[in-house]
């Protein structure tokens, strides 16, 4: 009787692990859920001609809640406002604190603002890097709603990282003669910049670039938030012609602005940086190494 009983309990004890070893990997299984899942979750079709002509990729990157709905999927905007590499008044008098701070943290502020707003409500365009989303929203010069805030928020990073404290002057080096080489002196270049950002109609940009076919340097104008990214072209320095960047400072002369940044903001360090990087898909020639 007793080794029933032992008998009984024993096969009692085995069926009671059992349940509770099926428990814990159902659990297991429900929590794996709430990580990263590259597959999407929702009903939401996409047109299968959209997603060629959008390049979208196959597996989007969605944030799902764990609370156990099954209708819980929730997109999570991750674009943040990059900081300026310098104090917001270290580029005085040149550009003032209040410029700064008016045009940066308003201006800027509110592009990245909008850009998330517009995609917490759609996934298709989640996941990519800024420089991926506003290429895929230019659309091959069909806009789609988001270009104009993901385009601003890019040349406005770009902007702030082409300026430095003590900034102008000329460039120095691989640079300069790159500079020389494609436009024949430093001072017909500054003349042909300066130029090109007085004569652009209505807001936008002007811009130094190497064209990849090309090879070589060029100034580029872009209205608006267009930047030269969705040509493929690899940007250097880019300097905003927009009212809002001068008007606190200069009012209505925006030749003085021009050439203030020129003579005394432009990041000429950023530039060269940016052009060795450049050289890694462009191939300009044999390098000029000074000899000491």
């Amino acid at each position: 009787m007793n080794k029933l009983r032992t008998a009984g309990s024993s096969a009692l004890l085995s069926l009671s692990l059992s349940v509770v070893n099926l428990e814990f990997e159902r659990k297991k299984v429900a929590m794996s859920s709430c990580y990263f899942n590259p597959t999407p979750t929702s009903s939401y079709l996409i047109p299968a001609d959209f997603s060629r002509k959008l390049k979208i990729p196959n597996l989007l990157h969605r944030k799902k809640r764990c609370d156990g709905s099954p209708k819980s999927s929730k997109i999570t905007a991750f674009y943040g406002l990059k900081t300026p590499p310098f104090e917001l008044d270290a580029l005085e008098p040149y550009m003032s604190k209040r410029t700064i701070e008016m045009h940066w943290g308003e201006h800027h502020q509110n592009f990245i603002g909008s850009l998330n707003e517009q995609l917490k409500k759609d996934d298709i365009l989640y996941g990519y890097t800024l420089n991926e989303l506003v290429k895929v929203t230019y659309n091959n010069g069909n806009p789609l709603p988001e270009f104009k805030n993901a385009a601003e928020v890019w040349n406005h990073d770009f902007f702030w990282e082409s300026m430095q404290p003590g900034g102008g002057n000329i460039p120095e080096l691989g640079l300069l003669q790159q500079i020389e080489k494609d436009f024949g002196s430093y001072t017909n270049f500054r003349e042909k910049f300066t130029e090109a950002a007085l004569m652009l109609f209505g807001s936008g940009w002007v811009w130094l670039v190497l064209k990849r076919e090309e090879r070589r340097l060029e100034i580029v104008k872009t209205s608006n938030a267009i930047c030269p990214i969705v040509w493929d072209d690899i940007p250097i320095i880019n300097l905003d012609l927009w009212e809002h960047a001068y008007y606190l400072d200069y009012r209505n002369d925006k030749a003085k602005y021009v050439n203030e940044f020129m003579d005394h903001l432009v990041s000429w360090n950023a530039a060269a940086g940016r052009l060795a990087w450049a050289q890694a898909f462009v191939n300009l020639g044999e390098p000029n190494i000074p000899v000491k």
